[in-house]
């Protein structure tokens, strides 16, 4: 699906950086995210080179999200020079294709603070309502 020289792009087409994004689809509340090589603009509505994948951030009833990529053409793009977004970046290092990024390893130890500070808490809770029943009883 490439572009056609009279839709505008000329020869600073061939020539331009290019970037792999999300590019967002879907209806309100509900996206669905298309994963494209773009020129490497700040302009967000701008036509689409090519589609190498799909994300959908909501998981379905088996608790996955679902993610694909088309490897060859995400090669292909990466040794043209185009250039990655971080949340692409992100997916591709969960898939194995790329090294995890930094923001993935911060994420996941915030998680398990956040659920070492919940257990913790829990435990409290549950200290508290066992003296609680003793001074009743």
């Amino acid at each position: 699906m490439a572009l056609v020289p009279a839709s505008g792009i000329g020869k600073f087409y061939r020539h331009s950086a290019k970037t792999i994004r999300f590019a967002r689809h879907g209806c309100a509340n509900r996206p669905f995210f298309h994963i494209v090589v773009m020129e490497r603009r700040k302009n967000q509505h701008q036509p689409v080179i090519e589609q190498v994948g799909t994300y959908d951030p909501y998981p379905n009833q088996y608790n996955e999200k679902l993610v694909s990529f088309n490897f060859e053409r995400i090669r292909f793009w990466l040794g043209r020079g185009a250039h990655l977004s971080t949340p692409v970046a992100e997916l591709l290092g969960l898939s194995g294709f790329l090294p995890l990024h930094p923001r993935s390893y911060l994420l996941a130890w915030r998680h398990r603070i956040a659920e070492e500070k919940q257990l913790q808490e829990s435990e409290e809770k549950a200290k508290v309502n066992q003296s609680d029943a003793e001074k009743n009883s």
